[in-house]
This record gives structure tokens, sequence and C-alpha cells, in this order.
């Protein structure tokens, strides 16, 4: 199950990608918000990261108007490794080298049939386990 969270500027990114989720048969729960109103990111970000952080659910998947200051909100909570991705080449290797367990993007930044493709390549790409990409996210995270 993942987690959904965005802002007013995510708002109708989010959308697609609910339905996308829905199509594919995967269960969500969506933070908020809920309209193209006006709110304050950080505290979708922090909802969505928290519950990450907390083992609720797998992974999440954020989206503000650029992606930047969502992504920034939920990296402030210890055990969140949020990637903002642009592209699928990003997607994959955050998964792939990070283990980030956060899709952030920007709802002003990339369309839908793009954004939709990068969340395909970030929730259908495993960790490798790699040996010094495990040690590198041990550093990351001060253990």
């Amino acid at each position: 199950m993942l987690a959904l969270g965005c802002d007013h500027g995510g708002y109708e990114l989010m959308q697609e990608v609910k339905k996308h989720l829905e199509n594919r048969g995967i269960a969500y729960h969506d933070f908020g918000c809920s309209s193209t109103e006006s709110v304050d990111y950080p505290i979708y970000g922090k909802k969505v990261a928290e519950a990450v952080a907390r083992g609720e659910f797998e992974k999440g998947i954020l989206i503000c108007g650029t992606g930047i200051g969502i992504s920034i909100a939920a990296n402030k909570v210890k055990g969140i490794r949020a990637a903002l991705c642009t592209d699928c080449f990003c997607a994959e290797a955050t998964r792939l080298h990070n283990d980030a367990n956060i899709l952030a993007m920007g709802g002003r930044v990339v369309g839908p049939g793009l954004a939709l493709k990068i969340v395909d390549t970030f929730l259908d790409t495993p960790f490798s386990g790699d040996e010094r990409h495990i040690r590198r996210i041990e550093m990351i995270e001060d253990k």
C-alpha cells in the first residue's frame, strides 16, 4: 500500500496518479490535499513521510508544484529517502542505488504522461542490495 500526499500545485497530477494506481490495482491512502485551494506543502510531506517511516506504508508519492519543497519536508523525517524525479532514469537510479522510499514530483514540471511512467519505474524497480549502496545509505542515516 502506498501513502500519497500533495499540495494545491500537485493536486491535478495526483488525481492522474491515483487513477493510474487504481488501474494497476495498487492500493493507496490519500493524505490530502483535497483541492487546488492553496495549502502548505510541509503538512502533507510530513504526514506521508511519518506514515512511511512508521512502516504503515512501504512507499509514498508526494507532489507539489516543483516537487522540491515537499521532498525537503519529507526528508526531515528520520528514515525517509524522498527523491525528486523528473525522468525515468532518475526514478530507476534512486530505487537501485538509494532504496528511496518516497517519490516526489512537480505537478508544474512533468506532464501526466511522463509522470505515470516515472511512477511505474519507481514502483517496479527493486533496490539492488549492492553492498556499496547499503554502505552509502547507512552513511546518510548516520548508523
